[in-house]
């Protein structure tokens, strides 16, 4: 009997979606720790807005891998079944709410709100990703979710 391996739901021509997504939001986001770190040393306003677009194209991309993340979630009951698979998507969700809170308080409060807690909330946010990534890439390593049955 030949068990295949869980599917993803979301997928063009038997392409998953959400790991064509993903890398949009964590650069975007890693770049807004970059942008924050440049505006601590320089001052310059430039970087602070710089930031503050990131942030926004992060949180629009992330509702994107969401939604083919959600379908895949949902879709497989072997996903569900996988504790990595809880804890990269809750891992996620506060990344993003963190985002979030991190986008509006500065535009609501401008270039002041970068420092200290807009810098803090960007480091926060990146150090959840790197163990979201992993849990992610353990998912398609070791669980084989969304690695394609046929052979080589």
């Amino acid at each position: 009997m030949v068990i295949s391996n869980p599917k993803s739901t979301a997928q063009i021509a038997g392409h998953p979606i959400h790991p064509m997504l993903i890398p949009f939001p964590v650069a975007f986001l890693v770049a807004t720790l970059v942008c924050d770190l440049i505006f601590w040393r320089t001052g310059n306003p430039g970087w602070a807005s710089a930031s503050l677009w990131l942030l926004g194209a992060a949180l629009l991309m992330a509702a994107l891998a969401a939604v083919a993340g959600l379908i895949d979630f949902f879709g497989d009951v072997r996903i569900r079944d996988l504790s990595a698979a809880w804890h990269h998507m809750l891992g996620n969700v506060v990344a993003v709410v963190l985002a979030l809170v991190n986008w509006y308080r500065r535009y609501a409060g401008g270039d002041p709100a970068v420092l200290p807690w807009g810098l803090l909330l960007s480091l926060i946010v990146v150090l959840i990703l790197l163990y979201t990534g992993w849990r992610g890439w353990e998912m398609v390593y070791k669980h084989r979710v969304a690695v394609s049955d046929e052979a080589r």
